[in-house]
């Protein structure tokens, strides 16, 4: 009888590909359960002044206290498009100065391609967004 047992591809098929720096170490559903993600709404936004890839977004999220968040998007997004917008954010991230200003949160965003791409190369941004009309400090799970 011949035997039947597949024998695993050398290299893995593009969908089972692992990503660019590939995968994070695994975490538990009570690591995940301490992360606070929140929908806030982008009150205003601006170029960071001592930060070429930072924006300053000032953003509502359902606390009634304004909070402010630095994120590496500004080669990807125009200030101007983001206010109003509804983004995804971690909320109970420790606060942080980056570059002389004050960051309480991060925002999520896919990416895709090389950091520092060279010359022909790309990177692709999509800031995370809920699908529908929520209201700031909406909780996501």
């Amino acid at each position: 009888m011949a035997d039947t047992t597949p024998v695993p591809s050398p290299t893995p098929a593009p969908s089972q590909a692992t990503p660019a720096g590939g995968f994070k170490p695994q975490i538990t559903i009570d690591d995940f359960a301490k992360i606070d993600l929140r929908v806030a709404k982008v009150l205003a936004a601006e170029p960071h002044p001592s930060a070429d890839k930072l924006l300053k977004l000032q953003l509502d999220d359902g606390s009634g206290t304004p909070r402010q968040i630095c994120a590496g998007i500004r080669e990807f997004v125009k200030p101007e498009d983001m206010v109003g917008r509804l983004i995804v954010i971690v909320a109970n991230l420790a606060p942080r100065m980056l570059r002389g200003e004050e960051s309480r949160g991060m925002l999520l965003a896919a990416s895709h391609g090389p950091r520092d791409p060279a010359p022909g190369q790309t990177r692709i941004l999509a800031v995370l967004s809920p699908g529908s009309e929520i209201p700031p400090g909406s909780v996501v799970t």
